[in-house]
């Protein structure tokens, strides 16, 4: 870091204790320390997309594993250390888990042109009550494809 250090030492007291990861140079912002995590879930499922041209080879009946990915930001929390807790983003998630894995997403409610846009904000708007600090939601439909939904509101 140029004209300063990032003091990392176990001298710096709380391990968890955001001060700790300032820089020291004299140029230190005391506001809060937003930081952005990610959690990621793997899930298999069917689907076609009924809006496409006669002929489209999405619209026949076919399957994805899906990486669905999601992005959260915040305030780094002083005690722990940590925007959220992994743990409460996976407990959040795993009824859409349960609704998705091994399913065919057309007959979801709210889902029946489930393209990877239509999902990322499906997704969102399911999740972002629970998960307040909830930015965007990535659907990757192969190593190649991948929508992103985020809020603006």
């Amino acid at each position: 870091m140029a004209g300063g250090q990032l003091r990392l030492g176990h001298s710096e007291g709380n391990l968890a204790n955001p001060d700790r990861y300032r820089p020291s140079d004299g140029h230190q912002n005391r506001g809060n320390m937003n930081c952005r995590i990610t959690k990621s879930f793997r899930l298999d499922a069917a689907h076609w997309l009924p809006e496409v041209p006669d002929g489209h080879k999405c619209g026949r009946l076919h399957g994805h594993t899906y990486t669905i990915v999601l992005g959260l930001e915040g305030a780094l929390e002083t005690r722990m250390g940590w925007v959220q807790d992994y743990g409460e983003v996976s407990r959040a998630f795993a009824p859409v888990l349960d609704m998705f894995d091994h399913h065919c997403l057309n007959e979801i409610e709210g889902l029946e042109n489930p393209t990877a846009e239509v999902m990322a904000a499906w997704i969102f708007h399911r999740l972002k009550t629970e998960l307040p600090l909830l930015r965007d939601v990535t659907v990757c439909e192969t190593s190649t494809t991948t929508a992103v939904f985020r809020w603006d509101g």
